[in-house]
């Protein structure tokens, strides 16, 4: 499969058709879900769409090991190769790497400002034109509106999408409408929250928040639970 129909042929497409086009510049957006559903792959996943169409992504991790973002790049990389049969896929592993940045911080020591002008250096002064930030485990038990409203206003100034994993305990952290409890204090900052559920055979994507409305129909699109590659339904 050559890069072209890789990109057109990507379940991000419908992704982001279900959800009005993606997101945009200064747009925020939310994957929730309990540990291990497939979060960072959904993440990942997103990133190396941008990555392919020679978009530059930045990826934020609050985690203290970093190697394993790394090994889900590796890993969904390595599936893609076998499920898409790929041609050269050295070189477009080699393009993905080149237009790819991952930054580590410790969410106890660095405020919300402090990572925007961070990603200000990098993407402004840099001259590392990314119009993607991904962020990985970050806890939402520890944020805070004025945190949010600082990610909020840097997206915008940046003109960058911020993509978010949340990680949620059971059924009973959603509210009646299906939001997750944690981000209650400033949901009105987020555009868009998609909430990973298992079904048996595969998990199910809903949108529980699209901008100013909700949808809690199920999304043209699943995760397959043993490789947590996107699928359509």
């Amino acid at each position: 499969m050559i890069k072209a129909e890789l990109i057109s042929r990507s379940p991000v497409r419908v992704f982001e058709k279900s959800i009005r086009g993606g997101l945009g510049a200064g747009e925020i957006g939310v994957i929730a879900s309990p540990s291990g559903i497939g979060k960072t792959s959904v993440l990942v996943q997103i990133a190396m769409d941008k990555l392919i169409q020679g978009k530059k992504v930045i990826h934020v991790s609050f985690s203290q090991h970093t190697d394993y973002v790394l090994a889900w790049y590796e890993d969904i990389f390595e599936e893609f190769t076998k499920k898409k049969n790929l041609v050269q896929p050295g070189e477009i592993k080699n393009e993905l790497v080149k237009n790819r940045v991952l930054l580590n911080f410790s969410q106890d020591g660095v405020t919300g400002q402090q990572i925007v002008k961070s990603l200000k250096a990098l993407i402004v002064e840099g001259g590392f034109g990314a119009d993607s930030i991904i962020v990985d485990g970050f806890d939402f038990d520890k944020a805070s509106r004025e945190r949010m409203e600082a990610v909020k206003a840097g997206a915008g100034e940046l003109g960058v999408s911020f993509w978010y994993s949340c990680n949620v305990k059971g059924p009973e952290s959603y509210s009646k409408q299906g939001m997750p409890l944690v981000i209650k204090d400033f949901a009105d900052l987020i555009d868009v929250v998609v909430v990973l559920e298992p079904q048996g055979d595969h998990i199910a994507f809903s949108a529980r928040k699209d901008r100013g409305s909700a949808n809690l129909e199920h999304l043209a699109l699943k995760l397959d639970p043993k490789t947590l590659l996107l699928l359509e339904e």
